[in-house]
């Protein structure tokens, strides 16, 4: 379980690495903006926003990465520490965005599932 828990959560880090990259390096590009449903105005408008909001989704990685390399490494403790620290907080920016624009659930399930997923299983596979 331990071992599912963390491919789970290093899913969820690269998830949320590719957020970060849209958000804060292809905001304006075509791509991007069709994605989250924006305007080539509404794009350059909130442009420093989403950079800011993308840096959050690579901190969130960042933290969650080392937790796994942590535990890889044999430090259970600070390793889980780590990753329920980050993909907690992505399930609960998940739960956000799903109560503030229940039409964007579809993001909000992709954004959370990883996250919830490495949890249930972390925490099955540490109380073994």
């Amino acid at each position: 379980m331990i071992t599912a828990g963390l491919v789970f959560a290093a899913l969820a880090a690269l998830l949320h690495v590719y957020i970060f990259t849209m958000e804060s390096l292809t905001w304006t590009s075509a791509r991007t903006r069709k994605v989250f449903g924006t305007t080539a105005e509404e794009a350059e408008t909130t442009r420093l926003l989403a950079l800011n909001q993308g840096f959050y989704n690579l901190f969130l990685a960042i933290v969650t990465g080392v937790g796994v390399a942590a535990m890889a490494l044999g430090h259970k403790e600070i390793g889980a520490t780590l990753i329920f620290a980050g993909v907690a907080t992505m399930a609960a920016a998940a739960a956000v965005l799903l109560l503030s624009a229940p039409d964007k659930a579809r993001a909000a399930v992709i954004q959370g599932a990883f996250p919830v997923i490495a949890m249930v299983l972390l925490a099955l596979g540490l109380s073994a």
